[in-house]
Formats: structure tokens, C-alpha cells, sequence
């Protein structure tokens, strides 16, 4: 019986799956393995990790894996992709394939469908399918110019939040609770520090924030619910523009979210809802947030059998 891997190599994280035609038979986590981030060292380790502690818990060995799959962010640029089809045939044998972190998410939510999918993690991207098969995207240019709504763009904007809540105090001594969560996750012991930490060169990790944020929105801290707010706000934002190009005339338009953010914040997923709802009554959101690595999986399986002629 074939055997297929997926992975999703993320700027936070890299999942793996192991299947066979029908089932997943395991599943693989380690670090971040986005290569333009972490670097082709970590990268590396990341992938490793992931897909031997998949098969380990499908009891498959490396071997016999006929074809894998990858989504990762960059993968349109060809030396991107080279490497980290390099880095994989280290380990598996197989056919190897390689493409965009969009490309996996979108064949999880919908297959070869039309639909229109928010990915939310470190950065951030809106991309889909119209009814004719035209594709368009928005967002996720970077995280210095754009990634609105993502994990990163959270971390920035509850620094600048709480820093303005400083200069806007009447008192020198109000300390929201997220400036010390962001202090603590940050090890430092001063909103001075802070203030440097956060411009230092090279830039700090501000999606590592992503936590603390969560935590203070869920303890009632209205600076962090605020930041929430406006990324649910953002990623429709991004979400609409796709929309707006690919379903113009649409009875219906089929859209879901993917990533972290969506994941862990409960109001970046109503906001959004309530946002794109707003302005697209006719918007069928997904309540259930995609698992991008099942695509990659799928997408290992479809190639297979499109070779065989199937």
C-alpha cells in the first residue's frame, strides 16, 4: 500500500502528517521550518524532526514513503523551493513536491473547489479560488510593510499599545496588565527596556508575544482585546479584497481560516465573522479552523494517483 507525508513547514512551527489512501496514520511536530526565517540549519533539524517522529508513530519506515508533499512560505522562489527539496530527500526517497503554504491550506478547505481562505499564524495572507478557476491573493508582502493580523503584527501592535497607553496615562505609575505580560515573556524589568528590545537590530521575535496577548484578552485587559479586534478587523480586511476579485457576482462564497491566531483567539474569529458577514451577507465561513498539513497530505495522494493514470 502507498505511503504518503505532508508537511506544513510554518515560520512558528512544521507539522507533519503520515497517511496511507484513505488514513492518517501519524502526526509530527517540531519547530519552525520556514527557510527564509530560521535559516537552512534549523530548518533542517525542524523537518527532520517532524517527519521521523510521524513515521515513528505510523510505524512506517522512511523508506517506504512513495511521495511527499510541502507547503511552505516562499516556495514560488526557485531556490527556496531547491533547498528544501534538498533537505527532504535526505530523509525520504520518494517523489518530492514542493509548494506555496497558500496552495496547501486552500486544497484543505475546499479540494479543487472555489473558496477563499484567512491564514493567521507568524504572518499572514489571504488567497482563494473563483467558481472558474482564476486564483488571487492579498497580504503577506512581510512583516515589515504588511502580514496584517498575524501573530507578528499582534506582537508589534500591543508594544506600540501599551506604549501609548504610557504616554496617555495620568499617572506615571498605570501599568496595564499586558505591558507586564509582555515585560515577562520579554525577560525584562522595565518599559525602558522594552522600548529597546523592541527596536533592537535585528528585530525581535514579536509573534513570540502572541501568548501574553491572548492571556491578558482572556483576563479582560481592554489594550490586548483591542489589538485582537482590529486583527480580526485586518484579516477581513484582506479577506474582502479576494473576495472582491474572484466572487464579484457570487450566490455564495465559501471561506475559511487557518493558523495560530485563528486557533487560539476566539475574537479574531468573531470579528472576522461578523466583519466579512458585514459586507458579504452571502459569506459561508467555515466555524472549524483548517488544518493546512492535511492538504499537503491530500495533495501527496492526487499526484499519485494522477501518475498512475487514475
Amino acid at each position: 500500500m502507498p505511503i504518503f507525508l505532508g508537511i506544513d513547514g510554518g515560520g512558528s512551527q512544521t507539522s507533519c502528517v503520515v497517511g496511507d489512501e484513505n488514513s492518517v496514520l501519524g502526526r509530527g511536530m517540531a519547530a519552525g521550518s520556514k527557510v527564509i526565517r530560521v535559516g537552512e540549519a534549523q530548518a533542517r533539524e525542524a523537518l527532520a524532526t517532524a517527519i521521523r517522529q510521524a513515521c515513528t508513530v505510523a510505524n512506517v519506515n522512511l523508506a517506504q514513503i512513495d511521495r511527499a508533499c510541502l507547503g511552505l512560505a516562499g516556495a514560488a522562489r526557485p531556490e527556496i523551493s531547491a533547498l528544501v527539496r534538498r533537505l527532504v530527500s535526505e530523509l525520504v526517497t520518494g517523489e518530492i513536491e514542493v509548494v506555496g503554504d497558500t496552495v496547501i491550506a486552500l486544497e484543505a478547505a475546499f479540494g479543487s473547489g472555489a473558496g477563499v481562505i484567512a491564514i493567521a499564524g507568524t504572518g499572514s495572507i489571504a488567497y482563494g479560488r473563483g467558481p472558474d478557476g482564476q486564483t488571487a491573493r492579498a497580504g503577506g508582502w512581510g512583516f515589515a510593510i504588511s502580514d496584517e493580523g498575524s501573530g507578528h503584527w499582534i506582537g508589534r501592535a500591543a508594544v506600540a499599545a501599551v506604549l501609548r497607553a504610557h504616554d496617555e496615562a495620568e499617572s506615571e505609575a498605570a501599568n496595564p496588565p499586558l505591558l507586564t505580560k509582555i515585560m515577562k515573556s520579554w525577560h525584562v524589568e522595565t518599559r525602558e527596556r522594552m522600548a529597546l528590545a523592541a527596536n533592537a537590530s535585528p528585530p525581535p521575535d514579536f509573534s513570540a508575544l502572541l501568548p501574553a496577548v491572548l492571556s491578558a484578552a482572556d483576563a479582560g485587559d481592554t489594550l490586548a482585546r483591542t489589538v485582537l479586534t482590529q486583527a480580526g478587523t485586518e484579516l477581513a480586511a484582506v479577506a474582502k479584497i479576494v473576495i472582491r476579485r474572484l466572487f464579484p457576482d457570487a450566490d455564495s462564497v465559501p471561506v475559511a481560516m487557518s493558523g495560530g491566531v485563528f486557533r487560539n483567539s476566539a475574537l479574531v474569529r468573531q470579528v472576522f465573522y461578523n466583519s466579512l458577514r458585514s459586507e458579504y451577507p452571502n459569506a459561508s465561513v467555515i466555524a472549524t479552523v483548517i488544518e493546512p498539513v492535511r492538504g499537503a497530505l491530500e495533495l501527496a495522494r492526487k499526484a499519485a494517483r494522477q501518475g498512475a493514470g487514475t
